[in-house]
C-alpha cells in the first residue's frame, strides 16, 4: 500500500524525469522505461498515476503552463497593478522566465508543438495556452492605445515573443535571455509610444 502523501512527491518526480528525457533522447526516444529509469520508479507507476506515456507527456506540458501562470502572478505582484506598461512588461518576462528558457523546456515545449497539430489534447492546451497570452496582453494595451489598435498590438506582440522564443530554442548562438525579453519589451514600448500625447 503506497505511502500517504506520496502520489504528488511520485507525480512531480516523473515530471521530473520527463522533462530530462526529453531533452536527452527527443520525444521519440522517450519511452516508459526511459522516464522510469531517470525517475528511478517501475515502468507501472507511470500507469498507476498518468495512465501511460501519453498522459505523462500532457501532465507535463500542463505543469510547464502552470509555470508559465506562477511566473505571471510573481511577475505582476512586483509591479503597479495601475500601471499598464509595467503589466506588459511582466508579461513579456514571465514568457522568458527560466523554467521556459531551460533546455528541459524549451525541447519540451518545442515537442509539445510539433505534436500539437496531430493530438488534440495538445491542441487544446495550445488555444488555452495562446488565448491566455493575448487575454492579458490585450486588457493591459486598453488602457494605452486606442481600441481599433489592441488586436493589432496584442498579436504582434505574442507572435514577437513566441518567435524570440522560438529563435533562441533552435539557435546554435542564441541571443541571451535579457536581450529577448528587451526586445519584446522595445517593441511594446514602441507601440504605446505612437499614441501618446506629445509634451507641450
Amino acid at each position: 500500500m503506497p505511502k500517504v502523501g506520496m502520489k504528488p512527491i511520485r507525480q512531480s518526480q516523473l515530471i521530473e524525469a520527463t522533462l530530462e528525457a526529453v531533452e536527452t533522447y527527443g520525444l521519440q526516444g522517450t519511452t516508459i522505461n526511459t522516464i522510469s529509469k531517470l525517475a528511478g520508479v517501475s515502468t507501472g507507476i507511470i500507469n498507476h498515476y498518468f495512465g501511460g506515456k501519453q498522459g505523462l507527456l500532457e501532465a507535463t506540458v500542463r505543469y510547464l503552463l502552470q509555470q508559465l501562470h506562477v511566473e505571471l502572478m510573481k511577475e505582476l505582484k512586483q509591479v503597479d497593478p495601475n500601471d499598464a506598461m509595467a503589466r506588459l512588461n511582466a508579461i513579456v518576462a514571465a514568457n522568458f522566465a527560466q523554467i521556459q528558457v531551460s533546455d528541459k523546456g524549451s525541447k519540451t515545449w518545442l515537442a509539445f508543438w510539433s505534436q500539437a497539430m496531430h493530438n488534440p489534447e495538445f491542441a487544446r492546451l495550445q488555444r488555452v495556452n495562446e488565448r491566455r497570452l493575448l487575454s492579458n496582453l490585450k486588457h493591459s494595451f486598453r488602457q494605452l492605445i486606442p481600441a481599433e489598435r489592441v488586436e493589432e498590438a496584442a498579436q504582434t506582440t505574442a507572435a514577437l515573443i513566441d518567435g524570440l522564443w522560438l529563435r533562441r530554442a533552435l539557435s546554435d548562438h542564441p541571443l541571451s535571455v535579457a536581450d529577448s525579453a528587451q526586445f519584446c519589451m522595445n517593441h511594446v514600448q514602441g507601440i504605446v509610444q505612437q499614441f501618446q500625447m506629445p509634451q507641450r
